[in-house]
Order: C-alpha cells, then sequence, then structure tokens
C-alpha cells in the first residue's frame, strides 16, 4: 500500500479552536433557548388561567353567582355548637373552602369534585383502622377542615391550579395553587368576613366592617354576583397569580417573625391597615427579596403562600390589589396569618398574569400606577382618604381590584 506522506490528522490547537467555538455557539444559544421554554410556560399559565375564567362564566350561568369564597358546612350544627372557625375538624369544613373547590366540575375535574361532595372513605395512609375516613366512618361530604392531610382531595395537585414556572412542590404543602381570588384593596378583617368565630350567624358590626372594606371582586363568606360589579367585568380584576413558598424567606410567600412567634416591632392589625408597607424595613437589605436574618424565623412552616388550593385564607388563596405585584407580603402572627397584606407575584420575569371578571388575562407589570403603598386603606370608621367609599389609596392598581368604585380606567392593559 502506497503511504501518503501529506494526510494527517487534526492536530491539538485545531480540536481546541473547535471546541472553543461550540462553547461560544452553546453560550450563545443556552439564553435563547431558556427564553424559549419560559415563553411556552408562560403562555401555558395563561392558558390555564383562561381555563379557570372560562368556568367561573359556567358557574354563574349554572347558578346565578360567583362562586363563594368561604364556603362549605359546620361541624356540629344540631348536635353540638361548633368551635372557633380556625380550628381543625375532621367532621366538616367549618366553611373555610376557597372559591376553587366549587368550580371543579367546570374545569374539567368532575371525578374530584364527586370524591369531595360525597362521603370519601378513602385516607392517603391508607389506614383502615383510621378515627375517619374508612368504610366504618367516612369522611363527611364536602370534607374536613382544608388542614387535614390524610384526606386525599386536600392534598391533589389540581394542574390547572398549577402555573408551570412555579418549582414548588412536596410537604409541607398540602395541594399547592399559583390561581388567587381578588379580595380588593383593603386587608381589614378579610378572614372574618360578616360572621362571628363560630361561623353559625351573621353580626351586624362585621357586616357594616364588610361593606365598609370588603370591595373586591370577591367578598369573604358571601355570595356575589356578576351584577355587583358596577365597575365591568372588563375594568376589575377577578383573580391574580401567586407565587408558592419554596422554604426558602421570599418576601413573597413567608411573613415576617420575631423572636420566635411575635410580631416585628411596630407590625400589628392595626399598623398594617394603616400603612401596608410597614414591614419593608424588615426586608436584607443585601437580598431584596429576602427577610432580614433577624425576621426569618419560621415556626409555622404549613402556613405559607399558595399552600392550600382549598383553604380560603388570603395566605393561601387570596389576593390583594394594595402593594404593587411581586412586593412583600406583610401579615401579624395568628392562627392562621390571615391578616396581611397579600399581593400578586410570579415567577414571570417583570409581572404578573391577572384574571379580569370578563375572562381575559392580562399580564400586569411591577411598575404599574399603584399610588402610595403607604398610604392608609378604606375602612369602617376611617376618615378623610380611608372613609368608606372613598376611591382607592393606591390609583390604578387599586381602582383595578374594587368592583363598584366608579374609578375611570384610562389606560388599555396589555392582553
Amino acid at each position: 500500500m502506497k503511504y501518503n506522506a501529506g494526510r494527517r490528522g487534526f492536530t491539538l490547537v485545531e480540536l481546541l479552536v473547535v471546541i472553543a467555538i461550540i462553547g461560544v455557539l452553546v453560550g450563545l444559544l443556552l439564553p435563547a433557548v431558556q427564553a424559549a421554554r419560559e415563553a411556552a410556560r408562560r403562555m401555558s399559565c395563561s392558558n390555564n388561567f383562561k381555563q379557570i375564567g372560562l368556568g367561573i362564566q359556567n358557574y354563574h350561568s349554572a347558578y346565578k353567582q360567583l362562586p363563594t369564597h368561604g364556603t362549605g358546612t359546620n361541624p356540629g350544627i344540631g348536635r353540638r355548637a361548633p368551635g372557633p372557625w380556625f380550628t381543625w375538624s375532621r367532621q366538616g369544613n367549618r366553611i373555610r373552602l376557597s372559591s376553587l373547590v366549587p368550580i371543579l366540575p367546570f374545569i374539567e375535574q368532575q371525578a374530584l369534585w364527586e370524591e369531595i361532595s360525597n362521603p370519601n372513605a378513602s385516607r392517603t395512609d391508607g389506614n383502615p383502622n383510621g378515627p375517619v375516613g374508612t368504610p366504618t366512618n367516612p369522611w363527611p361530604a364536602m370534607g374536613p377542615t382544608p388542614d387535614r392531610i390524610q384526606y386525599i382531595p386536600w392534598v391533589t395537585e389540581v394542574p390547572t391550579y398549577r402555573c408551570p414556572s412555579d418549582p414548588g412542590t412536596g410537604l409541607p404543602a398540602l395541594g399547592r395553587t399559583n390561581y388567587a381570588a381578588c379580595l380588593g384593596d383593603s386587608q381589614w378583617m378579610l378572614h372574618f368576613g360578616t360572621m362571628n368565630n363560630n361561623r353559625t350567624r351573621v353580626t351586624t358590626g362585621r357586616s357594616r366592617q364588610s361593606r365598609a372594606a370588603h370591595r373586591g371582586f370577591y367578598k369573604p363568606l358571601q355570595v356575589s354576583r356578576f351584577r355587583d360589579i358596577l365597575d365591568g367585568l372588563s375594568n376589575t380584576i377577578a383573580m391574580g397569580e401567586i407565587v408558592t413558598d419554596l422554604g426558602d424567606f421570599d418576601i413573597r410567600t413567608q411573613t415576617t417573625e420575631f423572636g420566635g412567634n411575635k410580631n416585628p416591632p411596630g407590625v400589628n392589625f392595626g399598623s398594617i391597615r394603616q400603612n401596608p408597607s410597614i414591614c419593608r424595613p424588615f426586608i436584607d437589605p443585601d437580598n431584596p427579596r429576602r427577610w432580614h436574618p433577624d425576621y426569618h424565623r419560621v415556626t409555622r412552616a404549613i402556613f405559607a403562600r399558595g399552600f392550600r388550593w382549598a383553604d380560603q385564607g388570603a395566605f393561601f388563596s387570596g389576593c390583594t390589589t394594595i402593594l404593587p405585584p411581586n412586593r412583600e407580603i406583610c401579615g401579624t402572627y395568628n392562627t392562621l396569618g390571615t391578616t396581611l397584606v397579600a399581593t400578586m407575584s410570579s415567577q414571570h420575569q417583570g409581572g404578573a398574569h391577572v384574571l379580569m371578571g370578563d375572562g381575559a388575562v392580562v399580564f400586569i407589570t411591577d411598575s404599574i400606577e399603584a399610588g402610595d403603598s403607604t398610604a392608609g386603606m378604606v375602612w369602617l370608621n376611617g376618615t378623610g382618604p380611608q372613609a368608606p367609599g372613598s376611591p382607592s389609596p393606591y390609583g390604578l392598581w387599586g381602582a383595578l381590584g374594587t368592583r363598584a368604585g366608579k374609578e375611570p380606567i384610562e389606560e388599555q392593559l396589555n392582553q
């Protein structure tokens, strides 16, 4: 065989040049691929919201009202006095179910709805001898309180209620949600609604408080209809996107704690009402997405944003239009962490999705005009700008969250 002295292989330098070129190309293409994937996830997130919006519209067509945010059964009626609404129960849900529960049949979750609406003889641990959830002693129709981990429906992840961009999964959460009911531009007494602590009757005082402060698309524990949305369905936010807690002390998913289980200095129910930004000084200046190490002791790991899709507590499935999207949540330490300012948030860049009352999905940026974030909220005993019926102190953002403020919306929202 004749040897061709002119042929040779690649030199080491040539191989290194080729590898370097490939590395550069990968470096250039990877951000574009990641951006394309996020765009697909964001579109999927928007489509989930549209499906929820369609479910709300169909529910209203069927029952002539919105799905109530704060509904269900109360244990003990007719047999013994029920306990306070915030205590757990295996015999009923203490009227603590979110608006996401009744729309299940309208978002193609009929099988899950059947499990909830009928007595259920299954447990997550499969224990046939458990105290409840067995053939001889099934769970009641509409289930126990939404914190019972042994009740299978409450720990079920509903795909339509999850945004693909949110990586949260698993315990200590039960079934998570990335979509929350809009409760307006005031957090005052959201956890009480119009009822007494045992939720056995409506109280006059709380009814007056509710009429003054609960100005959102959803009114906690009360029936609401499209006809109540006097500002127009296309001008009123029905629901907002939220991130779920990842255990990283994110200011959007956990409240502050000081001394183990106490509120930071000056933070209480009344001070939050007067200044929704009162928790801002407790953010870590070196890491603006986290609470300062002195204020992030979490003794209630099961109480976090988006942790229970079936629970109507503002912490879990509610949101307000007080602080702009992706701002901190600010609350007090109490039984369910429900007395808090809880805005919309997302894992998308620059803002979060909202669902309008007419079913349109809009992406709201973090820079939306939101008035004075230190201004006091409207409530029954408020004076001046806080008096009942006053325009929202929180600008365009607050106006979008109120159902009957008669505030003109002059900007075109991008869909």
